[in-house]
């Protein structure tokens, strides 16, 4: 449906440009001309007669019909809008309606409301197209506006996202910290040589296609909190990561009680920055109440923008902004500059792909992988393996 409506656009864009450049060479002299085409009766074919339905009577070729609408008609409906189509067993088969707001084209039913597959344009030029049910967007379908395009699912209007489907053909990775050593005086080792992911977890709904049984891609390793918390497995982690060939990042847990700065500092000198390893991340999970004491959501932005400025300048690439779902609702829409300039690895548990710049999306914090013990947070690419490729030629620290 994309690729159509694609090229229906530029259909359309070739036309007005070349309708433009004819008018273009028009000039006060030009001598225009109008010819008109005299054709063969017999060769025309008649028009067929349309039906007026209005209060519940149908007219036709000047005559009130106490039949069953079929066939071209012009119909009002309750609202007063007009709806023009073909109607087939006293249904409209495909119509179009147009009021003040915009226009729908497609499916009725037999009340006159858009319920099936249908387009609509709106005002402002957005465009959607899928199914309908009941006036409103509901199922799978797509809109395109100025700014951006949305494919996935809606329900009864509102727009849930993609239902990722997962399969081989993904690419999957991982993100671990001192707890899968364990805990307390507890050591489990990581064998890295039996890395596969087993289980995409038991949080959320997910379509899976095949047996789970994935390699692991790439790997992210904690590696500082604040100002004074460093993992004291981070390092053996790196080395052995990038000694079984994965592709390897570190992230930075940011702190409330410490500046921006200092936090980007202290992540600089605890962690390795090579050829090769994947993008710094800082994540960020303050609670609401500990957004509000530290002076609010734009206190956070900032610090926010500080410490991604002072990582990108010691890199030389662009972090990534780590954050959970709650966070992309209620906050990262009052700071677009991060949400338009930083790519977004996602913790969102549910079903649906996250409607932000997604680079990585944590699907759940309940997987297993073999060579790990106990669970692991699995994570998924955005995109198949010819955007994996092309991320690893672009983003990766030179």
């Amino acid at each position: 449906m994309i690729v159509a409506h694609a090229e229906n656009i530029t259909g359309n864009y070739k036309m007005l440009k070349h309708t433009d450049s004819v008018l273009s060479r028009i000039t006060g002299h030009t001598s225009l001309a109008i010819i008109r085409t005299v054709r063969n009766d017999s060769a025309i074919t008649p028009k067929p007669s349309v039906f007026i339905e209005y209060r519940g009577g149908v007219w036709k070729d000047g005559r009130w019909l106490k039949t069953t609408r079929s066939g071209n008609g012009i119909s009002i409906d309750c609202s007063g809008r007009t709806i023009c189509g073909i109607w087939h067993a006293d249904t409209m088969t495909i119509g179009r309606r147009t009021d003040s707001i915009g226009t729908y084209y497609g499916q009725f039913d037999r009340l006159l409301i858009p319920s099936g597959h249908g387009k609509y344009t709106s005002s402002d030029g957005t465009f959607y197209e899928g199914h309908w049910y009941r006036d409103t967007r509901h199922g799978f379908g797509f809109e395109v506006s100025t700014d951006r395009l949305r494919a996935g699912e809606w329900d009864t209007g509102k727009y849930r996202g993609e239902r990722m489907h997962y399969t081989s053909e993904r690419i999957y990775g991982i993100d671990i910290s001192r707890y899968q050593h364990g805990k307390g005086k507890k050591y489990y080792p990581i064998h890295w040589n039996k890395l596969r992911i087993t289980h995409l977890g038991n949080i959320s709904k997910k379509r899976v296609s095949g047996n789970v049984d994935y390699p692991v891609s790439f790997v992210y390793i904690k590696s500082t909190e604040g100002i004074s918390i460093r993992n004291k497995y981070y390092a053996d982690d790196y080395r052995q990561a990038r000694r079984h060939g994965l592709h390897c990042g570190a992230y930075h847990f940011y702190s409330v009680k410490s500046d921006a700065a200092s936090q980007a500092r202290y992540f600089i000198r605890n962690t390795f920055f090579r050829k090769g390893d994947f993008p710094p991340v800082l994540d960020v999970e303050p609670s609401n109440r500990q957004i509000m004491k530290m002076g609010g959501p734009a206190v956070l932005a900032d610090a926010i923008r500080t410490w991604m400025r002072i990582v990108k300048q010691h890199t030389g690439v662009k972090p990534i902004l780590y954050v959970n779902q709650t966070f992309v609702n209620k906050y990262l829409a009052d700071a677009p500059d991060i949400k338009r300039d930083y790519n977004i690895w996602i913790a969102r548990y549910g079903e649906y792909r996250p409607d932000v710049r997604l680079v990585y999306w944590q699907l759940c914090p309940d997987g297993k992988t073999n060579g790990i013990h106990g669970d692991v947070d699995i994570n998924v690419f955005n995109g198949y393996q010819d955007k994996f490729d092309a991320f690893l030629e672009t983003e990766l620290i030179k």
